[in-house]
Protein backbone atom coordinates (compact mmCIF):
# COMPACT_ATOMS: atom_id res chain seq x y z
CA UNK A 1 0.00 0.00 0.00
CA UNK A 2 0.96 3.68 -0.48
CA UNK A 3 1.46 6.44 2.01
CA UNK A 4 -1.00 9.57 1.45
CA UNK A 5 0.45 12.89 2.56
CA UNK A 6 -0.32 12.44 5.59
CA UNK A 7 1.17 9.27 6.59
CA UNK A 8 -1.48 6.90 5.91
CA UNK A 9 -1.70 4.21 3.94
CA UNK A 10 -3.49 4.79 1.12
CA UNK A 11 -6.16 1.30 0.37
CA UNK A 12 -6.82 0.36 -3.05
CA UNK A 13 -10.16 -0.83 -3.49
CA UNK A 14 -11.09 -4.97 -3.62
CA UNK A 15 -12.70 -5.98 -6.79
CA UNK A 16 -13.62 -9.74 -7.54
CA UNK A 17 -16.19 -11.69 -8.94
CA UNK A 18 -18.52 -13.59 -7.32
CA UNK A 19 -21.65 -15.41 -7.87
CA UNK A 20 -24.12 -13.00 -7.59
CA UNK A 21 -22.14 -10.21 -9.33
CA UNK A 22 -19.04 -8.51 -9.42
CA UNK A 23 -18.07 -7.61 -5.53
CA UNK A 24 -16.08 -4.39 -4.73
CA UNK A 25 -14.81 -3.47 -1.27
CA UNK A 26 -14.01 0.02 -1.21
CA UNK A 27 -12.11 1.34 1.59
CA UNK A 28 -13.84 4.47 3.92
CA UNK A 29 -11.61 7.18 3.75
CA UNK A 30 -12.37 8.55 7.12
CA UNK A 31 -11.98 5.73 9.24
CA UNK A 32 -8.74 3.80 8.64
CA UNK A 33 -9.99 -0.08 8.63
CA UNK A 34 -13.25 0.03 7.45
CA UNK A 35 -14.89 -0.98 3.99
CA UNK A 36 -18.08 -0.53 2.13
CA UNK A 37 -19.17 -3.74 -0.12
CA UNK A 38 -20.97 -3.01 -3.45
CA UNK A 39 -22.38 -5.79 -5.81
CA UNK A 40 -22.77 -4.77 -9.33
CA UNK A 41 -22.67 -1.04 -7.79
CA UNK A 42 -25.59 -1.80 -5.14
CA UNK A 43 -24.13 -0.76 -1.41
CA UNK A 44 -24.63 -4.41 0.45
CA UNK A 45 -22.50 -3.61 3.81
CA UNK A 46 -20.36 -1.43 5.98
CA UNK A 47 -17.65 -2.99 8.19
CA UNK A 48 -15.42 -1.05 10.61
CA UNK A 49 -12.95 -3.71 11.66
CA UNK A 50 -11.39 -0.95 14.62
CA UNK A 51 -15.08 -0.44 15.72
CA UNK A 52 -17.58 -3.47 15.09
CA UNK A 53 -20.28 -1.45 16.65
CA UNK A 54 -20.45 1.24 14.78
CA UNK A 55 -22.95 0.56 11.97
CA UNK A 56 -22.74 3.13 8.89
CA UNK A 57 -26.28 2.42 6.96
CA UNK A 58 -29.63 3.92 8.22
CA UNK A 59 -31.41 0.77 8.32
CA UNK A 60 -28.68 -1.25 10.08
CA UNK A 61 -28.30 0.97 12.73
CA UNK A 62 -32.54 -0.21 12.98
CA UNK A 63 -31.64 -3.36 13.44
CA UNK A 64 -29.28 -2.48 15.37
CA UNK A 65 -31.18 -0.97 18.10
CA UNK A 66 -33.77 -3.72 18.01
CA UNK A 67 -30.68 -6.35 18.44
CA UNK A 68 -30.37 -4.24 21.52
CA UNK A 69 -33.27 -4.27 22.54
CA UNK A 70 -34.10 -7.92 22.30
CA UNK A 71 -33.04 -8.98 25.94
CA UNK A 72 -31.22 -7.12 28.71
CA UNK A 73 -27.82 -5.25 27.85
CA UNK A 74 -24.94 -7.58 26.95
CA UNK A 75 -27.22 -10.82 27.37
CA UNK A 76 -25.46 -13.65 25.25
CA UNK A 77 -28.47 -14.40 22.31
CA UNK A 78 -28.73 -16.90 19.67
CA UNK A 79 -29.50 -14.99 16.26
CA UNK A 80 -29.68 -16.36 12.64
CA UNK A 81 -28.67 -14.03 9.97
CA UNK A 82 -30.43 -14.90 6.41
CA UNK A 83 -28.39 -12.98 3.94
CA UNK A 84 -24.65 -12.12 5.09
CA UNK A 85 -23.06 -9.34 3.05
CA UNK A 86 -19.80 -8.71 4.96
CA UNK A 87 -21.36 -9.86 8.49
CA UNK A 88 -21.50 -6.36 9.43
CA UNK A 89 -24.60 -7.48 11.66
CA UNK A 90 -23.45 -10.62 13.24
CA UNK A 91 -20.38 -8.29 14.08
CA UNK A 92 -22.33 -5.81 16.01
CA UNK A 93 -24.15 -8.62 17.68
CA UNK A 94 -20.83 -10.54 19.12
CA UNK A 95 -19.39 -7.02 20.05
CA UNK A 96 -22.61 -5.71 21.80
CA UNK A 97 -23.27 -9.08 23.19
CA UNK A 98 -20.04 -11.52 24.05
CA UNK A 99 -20.80 -14.87 23.94
CA UNK A 100 -23.62 -15.01 21.53
CA UNK A 101 -24.07 -17.73 19.20
CA UNK A 102 -24.91 -17.23 15.70
CA UNK A 103 -25.42 -18.65 12.44
CA UNK A 104 -24.93 -17.28 8.99
CA UNK A 105 -26.63 -18.36 6.00
CA UNK A 106 -25.19 -16.67 2.49
CA UNK A 107 -25.90 -18.77 -0.61
CA UNK A 108 -22.91 -16.66 -2.54
CA UNK A 109 -19.75 -18.60 -1.16
CA UNK A 110 -17.70 -17.02 -3.39
CA UNK A 111 -18.54 -13.60 -1.38
CA UNK A 112 -18.16 -15.52 1.83
CA UNK A 113 -14.58 -16.50 1.15
CA UNK A 114 -13.83 -12.68 -0.43
CA UNK A 115 -14.95 -11.32 2.95
CA UNK A 116 -13.46 -14.26 5.33
CA UNK A 117 -10.20 -13.11 3.66
CA UNK A 118 -10.21 -9.42 3.39
CA UNK A 119 -12.46 -8.64 6.31
CA UNK A 120 -11.61 -11.32 8.88
CA UNK A 121 -14.12 -12.37 11.32
CA UNK A 122 -12.99 -12.17 15.28
CA UNK A 123 -11.49 -15.15 16.12
CA UNK A 124 -13.57 -15.21 19.33
CA UNK A 125 -16.44 -14.46 17.70
CA UNK A 126 -18.88 -17.70 18.08
CA UNK A 127 -20.21 -17.32 14.29
CA UNK A 128 -21.41 -19.91 12.13
CA UNK A 129 -21.55 -19.35 8.32
CA UNK A 130 -23.57 -21.43 6.13
CA UNK A 131 -23.45 -21.45 2.48
CA UNK A 132 -26.76 -22.47 1.08
CA UNK A 133 -30.15 -21.10 0.20
CA UNK A 134 -31.49 -18.52 2.98
CA UNK A 135 -34.80 -20.86 3.17
CA UNK A 136 -33.01 -23.83 2.96
CA UNK A 137 -30.73 -22.77 5.62
CA UNK A 138 -33.66 -21.52 7.77
CA UNK A 139 -35.01 -25.25 7.54
CA UNK A 140 -32.12 -26.69 8.90
CA UNK A 141 -32.53 -24.35 12.10
CA UNK A 142 -33.67 -26.21 15.41
CA UNK A 143 -37.24 -25.69 16.23
CA UNK A 144 -37.22 -22.68 18.55
CA UNK A 145 -33.68 -21.73 18.94
CA UNK A 146 -33.30 -18.34 18.12
CA UNK A 147 -34.06 -15.06 20.04
CA UNK A 148 -33.30 -12.89 16.65
CA UNK A 149 -33.40 -13.78 13.32
CA UNK A 150 -32.79 -11.27 10.57
CA UNK A 151 -33.57 -11.34 6.82
CA UNK A 152 -31.61 -9.33 4.58
CA UNK A 153 -31.19 -11.31 1.66
CA UNK A 154 -31.40 -9.38 -1.68
CA UNK A 155 -30.26 -10.90 -4.71
CA UNK A 156 -29.77 -7.91 -7.92
CA UNK A 157 -31.00 -5.54 -5.13
CA UNK A 158 -34.47 -7.47 -5.22
CA UNK A 159 -35.18 -9.31 -2.16
CA UNK A 160 -36.26 -13.12 -3.26
CA UNK A 161 -39.87 -14.04 -4.01
CA UNK A 162 -39.88 -17.15 -1.89
CA UNK A 163 -38.71 -14.91 1.58
CA UNK A 164 -41.58 -12.79 0.90
CA UNK A 165 -44.63 -15.53 1.84
CA UNK A 166 -46.43 -16.38 4.60
CA UNK A 167 -45.37 -20.20 3.96
CA UNK A 168 -41.66 -18.41 4.73
CA UNK A 169 -42.83 -16.67 7.98
CA UNK A 170 -44.24 -19.84 9.38
CA UNK A 171 -41.06 -21.29 9.42
CA UNK A 172 -39.37 -17.96 10.47
CA UNK A 173 -42.08 -18.77 14.00
CA UNK A 174 -41.07 -21.94 14.23
CA UNK A 175 -37.55 -21.31 14.49
CA UNK A 176 -37.78 -18.49 16.98
CA UNK A 177 -37.95 -18.80 20.45
CA UNK A 178 -41.06 -17.86 22.26
CA UNK A 179 -40.70 -13.65 22.82
CA UNK A 180 -38.20 -14.11 19.57
CA UNK A 181 -37.72 -11.27 17.43
CA UNK A 182 -37.70 -11.18 13.49
CA UNK A 183 -36.74 -8.38 11.81
CA UNK A 184 -36.88 -7.65 7.55
CA UNK A 185 -35.25 -5.18 5.72
CA UNK A 186 -37.20 -4.56 2.99
CA UNK A 187 -36.68 -2.23 -0.03
CA UNK A 188 -39.54 -0.52 -2.13
CA UNK A 189 -40.83 3.05 -3.54
CA UNK A 190 -44.42 4.35 -4.52
CA UNK A 191 -46.83 3.38 -4.48
CA UNK A 192 -45.53 1.09 -1.68
CA UNK A 193 -47.66 -2.23 -3.11
CA UNK A 194 -44.43 -4.21 -1.68
CA UNK A 195 -43.95 -3.01 1.49
CA UNK A 196 -47.93 -3.32 2.51
CA UNK A 197 -48.43 -7.00 1.07
CA UNK A 198 -44.87 -7.80 3.41
CA UNK A 199 -46.71 -6.25 6.47
CA UNK A 200 -50.08 -7.79 6.11
CA UNK A 201 -48.54 -11.27 5.09
CA UNK A 202 -45.91 -10.60 8.76
CA UNK A 203 -49.49 -9.75 10.57
CA UNK A 204 -50.46 -12.96 9.24
CA UNK A 205 -48.04 -15.41 11.33
CA UNK A 206 -47.52 -12.33 14.27
CA UNK A 207 -49.44 -10.39 16.57
CA UNK A 208 -46.82 -7.80 17.43
CA UNK A 209 -45.59 -5.06 14.41
CA UNK A 210 -43.80 -2.43 14.28
CA UNK A 211 -42.18 -0.81 11.07
CA UNK A 212 -39.40 2.09 11.35
CA UNK A 213 -37.80 3.62 8.43
CA UNK A 214 -37.48 6.96 7.37
CA UNK A 215 -40.17 9.19 7.20
CA UNK A 216 -40.09 10.21 3.01
CA UNK A 217 -40.00 6.22 2.38
CA UNK A 218 -42.85 5.89 4.45
CA UNK A 219 -44.71 8.69 2.91
CA UNK A 220 -44.20 7.31 -0.35
CA UNK A 221 -41.72 10.05 -1.46
CA UNK A 222 -39.21 7.87 -2.51
CA UNK A 223 -37.56 4.39 -2.68
CA UNK A 224 -35.36 3.38 0.15
CA UNK A 225 -35.49 0.52 3.15
CA UNK A 226 -37.93 -0.06 5.73
CA UNK A 227 -37.30 -2.39 9.09
CA UNK A 228 -40.01 -4.89 9.97
CA UNK A 229 -39.96 -5.94 13.26
CA UNK A 230 -42.64 -8.89 14.41
CA UNK A 231 -42.81 -10.98 17.78
CA UNK A 232 -45.61 -12.65 19.59
CA UNK A 233 -45.01 -10.68 22.60
CA UNK A 234 -45.29 -6.56 23.10
CA UNK A 235 -42.80 -4.86 20.95
CA UNK A 236 -40.49 -1.94 22.91
CA UNK A 237 -41.98 0.67 20.64
CA UNK A 238 -41.58 3.49 23.10
CA UNK A 239 -37.56 2.56 23.13
CA UNK A 240 -37.19 2.15 19.68
CA UNK A 241 -39.23 5.49 18.46
CA UNK A 242 -36.29 6.84 20.91
CA UNK A 243 -33.78 5.54 19.39
CA UNK A 244 -34.71 5.65 16.10
CA UNK A 245 -35.76 9.57 16.42
CA UNK A 246 -31.82 10.12 17.83
CA UNK A 247 -29.94 8.39 14.70
CA UNK A 248 -28.03 11.19 12.83
CA UNK A 249 -31.01 10.74 9.86
CA UNK A 250 -33.62 10.19 11.83
CA UNK A 251 -36.16 7.52 11.55
CA UNK A 252 -40.26 6.91 12.34
CA UNK A 253 -41.71 3.93 13.88
CA UNK A 254 -45.57 3.10 13.03
CA UNK A 255 -47.25 0.31 15.06
CA UNK A 256 -50.90 -0.12 16.46
CA UNK A 257 -53.59 1.47 14.69
CA UNK A 258 -51.26 4.00 12.21
CA UNK A 259 -49.18 0.75 10.99
CA UNK A 260 -52.79 -1.17 10.09
CA UNK A 261 -54.02 2.21 8.32
CA UNK A 262 -50.72 2.57 6.72
CA UNK A 263 -51.39 -1.47 5.42
CA UNK A 264 -54.01 0.06 3.79
CA UNK A 265 -55.58 -3.66 3.82
CA UNK A 266 -53.35 -5.45 1.72
CA UNK A 267 -53.52 -9.39 0.90
CA UNK A 268 -50.78 -11.83 2.85
CA UNK A 269 -48.23 -13.41 0.54
CA UNK A 270 -48.22 -16.62 -0.22
CA UNK A 271 -45.80 -19.24 -2.05
CA UNK A 272 -47.88 -19.52 -5.56
CA UNK A 273 -48.46 -15.65 -5.46
CA UNK A 274 -45.34 -14.33 -4.28
CA UNK A 275 -42.76 -11.75 -6.69
CA UNK A 276 -39.76 -10.60 -5.86
CA UNK A 277 -39.15 -6.82 -4.37
CA UNK A 278 -39.59 -4.07 -6.76
CA UNK A 279 -35.92 -3.14 -8.73
CA UNK A 280 -34.55 0.02 -7.59
CA UNK A 281 -34.62 2.84 -9.29
CA UNK A 282 -31.30 3.70 -10.88
CA UNK A 283 -30.78 6.85 -9.44
CA UNK A 284 -30.90 5.29 -5.94
CA UNK A 285 -27.13 4.39 -6.07
CA UNK A 286 -25.96 7.44 -7.80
Amino acid sequence: MARNKRGREAREAVVEEVDGGLAELIPDRDRPRAWTLLVDGAPQSHVDLDEPAYLDFEYQRRIGHIADLVAPPGKPVHALHLGGGAFTLARYVAATRPRSTQQVVERDTALVRLVRRELPLDAQARVRVRGTDAREGLAKVADGWADLVIADVFSGARTPAHLTSTEFLADVRRALKPGGYYVANLADGPPLAHLRGQLATAAALFPELALAADPAVLRGKRFGNAVLLASDRPLPVAELTRRCAGDPHPGRVEHGRGLLDFSGGAAAVTDAAAVASPAPPPSVFR
